[in-house]
């Protein structure tokens, strides 16, 4: 699915040929077959502007995933950090910042990526209409989205984090670390962090489809991804608007749906592969 869009690329360096190829396989390619039904031509059938819906498929793949990943990423930043620093040291400084984790975690999470949008895209959008580049615009908006729900994604991974280094801290060889003078920082790089990281990696493939499902939330809310660009939620639910009772175009619907419904599957048994594998005292 990734792969596509790089050899598009590829083709259109590749001299007037490849670029001729390149231009024909772009997802925004318009023609004439508008609600063409899946055919060999198009296999899976094409929307209102004529476009291929395979293509776009391909290309929403890239946003979803790249979203999904890059979410993921800046949740696994927050929590392993947050949950590191209140797990090592304990006391105090434990409970506040735990107390913090209990009262993001009782509010809507939706409320944090409003308040995120509604802060910094305003400022960009009067920057970029100032310097009078849309390109810019366009670009924040999907990197304030991806940053947006990894910082509301970061919570259980935090409390994941820190059960494990309370259990860890205490073990013989963290001990001995620090019998022969280890700073706090040298423990934690050396020691701690990479004793959790069986747990956090199976973690993250199962917050991966929770990012991606939680994008097709804010996207009804009017802060997901905008056309032109396509995502397989936004596929969706350009294919649900095309619905009326006089004729269903249902390719428009079970194409994009069945494409992230079998990414989602394929990750959350990913996961679950990782935690059985990783499980000592379950195989036990």
């Amino acid at each position: 699915m990734v792969a596509w869009p790089v050899m598009l690329k590829v083709a259109e360096w590749s001299g007037p040929g490849g670029a001729r190829f390149a231009q024909q396989y772009q997802p925004d390619h318009l023609s004439d077959d508008q609600f063409q039904p899946p055919s060999q031509r198009h296999w899976f059938g094409t929307d209102l502007h004529g476009r291929d819906v395979l293509l776009r498929v391909l290309y929403g793949a890239k946003i979803s995933l790249l979203v999904g990943i890059v979410g993921t990423g800046v949740s696994l930043v927050i929590g392993v950090l947050w949950g590191t620093i209140a797990g090592y040291a304990g006391g105090r400084l434990d409970g506040m910042m735990m107390r913090v984790v209990d009262i993001l975690y009782s509010l809507p999470s939706i409320i944090f990526v409003i308040v995120l949008f509604t802060t910094f895209e305003g400022a960009l959008k009067n920057w970029s209409a100032a310097a009078g580049s849309a390109g810019v615009e366009k670009s924040a908006h999907l990197l304030f989205l991806v940053f947006g729900l990894g910082a509301v994604s970061w919570l259980t991974m935090a409390r994941i984090v820190r059960g494990q280094v309370l259990s860890l801290r205490q073990r013989a060889f963290v001990e001995a670390s620090r019998a022969l003078g280890a700073g706090p920082f040298r423990i934690l790089a050396r020691h701690i962090i990479p004793n959790t990281l069986g747990v956090v990696i199976v973690y993250l493939t199962l917050t991966v489809p929770g990012i991606i499902l939680y994008e097709s939330f804010v996207w009804y809310l009017g802060l997901g991804i905008q056309p032109p660009i396509a995502s397989w939620v936004s596929l969706i639910a350009e294919g649900a608007e095309q619905m009326n009772p006089i004729r269903i175009y249902w390719w428009l619907i079970l194409f994009p749906s069945g494409w992230l419904v079998t990414t989602l599957l394929a990750l959350n048994f990913i996961g679950d592969g990782l935690r059985e594998a990783w499980d000592v005292r379950g195989r036990a």
